[in-house]
C-alpha cells in the first residue's frame, strides 16, 4: 500500500502545554458539493495520540495560479487560538477516543 506524504509537524506551546500541529487540509474546491471548503489544521498533545482537526473557513476565492498555502505560513497566534478554541468547545488531548472535528472561525475563535 501506498502512503501518502504528510505535511511537516511544528511544536507550539498553549497554556504551558506542548502541542503538535500540522495542515491537514488545503484550501479549495470540494468535490461533492461543488462548494469550497477552507484550511484544516491537525492538533495534538505532544505526548498522546488523540488528535483534533480544526476547520476554518473558506475566505476569499483565490486567483487564478495562485501559489499553495504552506504550513509556515500560518500564524502560530492563529494556531494557539485554534487549540484554545478546541478545548473550550470540548476537546480533551490528554484522553482517549477517535479525532474530533472543530469548527472555528477565521480569526480561530
Amino acid at each position: 500500500m501506498a502512503r501518502t506524504k504528510q505535511s511537516p509537524e511544528f511544536d507550539i506551546t498553549v497554556g504551558d502545554e506542548p502541542y503538535v500541529w500540522r495542515l491537514h487540509r488545503q484550501p479549495g474546491w470540494s468535490s461533492d458539493t461543488g462548494t469550497r471548503h477552507g484550511m484544516a489544521i491537525a492538533v495534538r498533545h505532544k505526548d498522546w495520540q488523540r488528535e483534533a482537526v480544526v476547520e476554518f473557513p473558506p475566505g476569499p476565492e483565490p486567483r487564478y495560479g495562485a501559489p499553495v498555502l504552506k504550513p509556515a505560513q500560518i500564524a502560530t497566534s492563529l494556531v494557539a487560538r485554534a487549540i484554545t478554541s478546541a478545548i473550550e468547545a470540548g476537546w480533551e488531548p490528554l484522553s482517549r477516543g477517535k479525532t474530533v472535528a472543530i469548527v472555528v472561525d477565521a480569526t480561530g475563535g
